[in-house]
């Protein structure tokens, strides 16, 4: 296993174990076999390495072929994406449920993990054929973000095989995403015209900053030529 999973899965089952409070750098380093220096050379942090969970989630959802979703409406392909990624994460479902409680008081981690998401997201709703560029791309992907945060909540306390409620919190998210976007875009077209008149009014006072002052012109020789 290579070194950064290798510190990944250690943490993963240190976690599984005991209390994230309790887990110190050390603790990772040996479990994983690693010197202090290697893991140092790997992650910065502890929150690092819990980050790095992520890469190898993406990585298993991204290796699968999503051929078979071309046809499907999008809520569907998101869906599909989004339980796969449900699925990849279940190993460390128990290390997972011990570091959401432990991370509920502590807003800076969060926020760390919060970037980390974003960047791993961008990746599912490509893997979804779903746009993220754009003026509205930004907002979409930080209402993906916070969807799924809430549908692994419900993820986290669901022991049915089935996932009953995992689903159906699923299917609610993207449904109420769909409408806030549906929205957001209805917005942002009837806000157009005052977008543009506002660019034309900066556009007039940058050539007005440009423009030469007569005082200027008259103190240059080369202006009165």
């Amino acid at each position: 296993m290579p070194p950064r999973e290798a510190a990944v899965e250690a943490l993963m089952r240190l976690a599984a174990e005991q209390p994230w409070n309790d887990i110190e750098i050390g603790d990772i380093a040996r479990e994983a076999g690693l010197t202090l220096a290697e893991l140092r050379e790997l992650y910065p942090s502890k929150g690092a390495v819990l980050g790095g969970l992520t890469r190898i989630i993406d990585r298993k959802v991204l290796a699968d072929d999503n051929a078979d979703l071309a046809d499907e409406p999008t809520r569907e392909r998101l869906f599909d994406v989004l339980m796969r990624r449900l699925d990849a994460m279940t190993p460390y479902k128990p290390a997972l449920r011990r570091i959401a409680y432990a991370l509920r008081g502590d807003p800076l981690t969060m926020l760390a993990l919060n970037g980390v998401m974003l960047n791993s997201h961008r990746y599912m709703l490509a893997a979804a054929g779903i746009d993220t560029e754009g003026p509205l791309g930004r907002v979409k992907l930080q209402g993906v973000v916070i969807a799924f945060a809430r549908v692994t909540e419900t993820w986290l306390e669901d022991d049915d095989p089935a996932l009953a409620r995992t689903m159906a919190r699923l299917d609610r998210e993207i449904r109420n995403g769909e409408r806030f976007m549906e929205r957001a875009e209805d917005v942002r077209r009837l806000t157009a015209p005052l977008r543009a008149l506002g660019r034309a009014v900066l556009e007039r006072r940058e050539r007005r900053r440009e423009r030469p002052r007569d005082d200027e012109a008259d103190s240059d020789p080369a202006a009165a030529i």
